[in-house]
């Protein structure tokens, strides 16, 4: 074989094979997409990570390495879950996306090496190669420690209130409660959520109209209801309601208070009794003045007539 002839089997061979060498081009173009992928992982102030089949950490970026504490070095390769203080939920948060392909929102409670706890939600997905094969889970966790304490903070608020709150649905069922209104109802919480709010007073179709009133005019103020206790004891009360919105303006439910007014509504139902009791004594000794007015005024008519009659006698006589 000449020369020439063995170049040109050379190239050939070359050109087929399958482990020819990818071009210089090809190589910078490969390093600048991942340079800018990696830039981008690393801009974001979500922790993010890549986790094995085996639920162990392939990659993170910086956002991981402060909310852990830990090193990029030394969290590669160690257990997804051992940085959470739930450590089997956290194993089954992964397992789950897995069998479903994501989990969206999955709570979980990153533990940092010094002890700070950092309360975030996981939205995690499977990433396949080309040939379509589950390589790993990617992970993003966004920070809601500060959503959960301010949710906690008005929580607290509404628990302290001696007043039973209560938010209902559009649909007029009840979606959240507070420890007073399970106290005047006598049911448990679970329970009251998801029945009807008319259901908890003397007159269904008034408590009906009262939060039907709040979605049309956006409030009420001192919206008289009694509520019926499930013993049967009966709270009279008096509704303050309003509606309130999500991020976008748009009307979720009524929020509504009421104020306990049955020792008021008592007490002015004793003031009204005493009164009338009042009344009748008062009529009473009217008509006792008007009859013994009137017997007096008889007896000195009586004796100015007497009297006539002794000085007709007298000069008679």
């Amino acid at each position: 074989m000449t020369e020439r002839q063995t170049a040109r089997s050379m190239a050939r061979d070359d050109a087929s094979s399958p482990a020819a060498l990818p071009l210089p081009a090809e190589i910078e173009s490969f390093r600048a997409a991942s340079e800018y992928v990696r830039s981008l992982i690393e801009a974001s102030l979500d922790p993010l990570v890549t986790i094995s089949p085996e639920g162990k950490i392939t990659d993170v970026n910086e956002a991981t390495v402060k909310v852990t504490g830990v090193e990029r070095g030394s969290l590669i390769g160690t257990d997804f879950s051992d940085y959470f203080t739930e450590p089997d939920k956290a194993r089954e948060g992964y397992r789950q996306v897995f069998s479903q392909g994501f989990v969206t929102d999955y709570a979980l409670t990153i533990r940092h090496r010094n002890g700070r706890l950092t309360e975030v939600l996981y939205n995690l997905s499977a990433f396949k190669d080309p040939a379509g094969k589950v390589r790993g889970v990617f992970a993003a966790a966004r920070d809601v420690t500060a959503q959960k304490r301010a949710s906690q903070y008005a929580r607290s608020l509404i628990e302290a209130s001696l007043d039973p709150l209560v938010t209902i649905s559009a649909e007029g069922k009840i979606t959240d409660v507070n420890e007073a209104t399970v106290n005047a109802t006598g049911l448990p919480r679970d329970k009251l959520i998801g029945t009807d709010f008319s259901d908890y007073f003397t007159d269904p179709d008034k408590a009906r109209e009262g939060y039907q009133q709040v979605f049309s005019r956006g409030y009420v103020t001192d919206y008289a209801l009694t509520i019926r206790h499930h013993s049967g004891r009966l709270m009279d009360v008096l509704y303050n309601a309003s509606v309130y919105r999500g991020p976008t303006g748009k009307v979720l439910g009524v929020f509504a208070a009421a104020r306990d007014v049955t020792a008021q509504r008592k007490a002015e139902a004793d003031l009204a009794a005493q009164r009338a009791k009042e009344l009748d004594r008062l009529a009473e000794l009217e008509r006792f003045q008007r009859l013994t007015v009137g017997r007096e005024l008889k007896m000195i008519e009586l004796k100015k007539e007497i009297a006539e009659l002794h000085r007709q006698l007298g000069e008679r006589s």
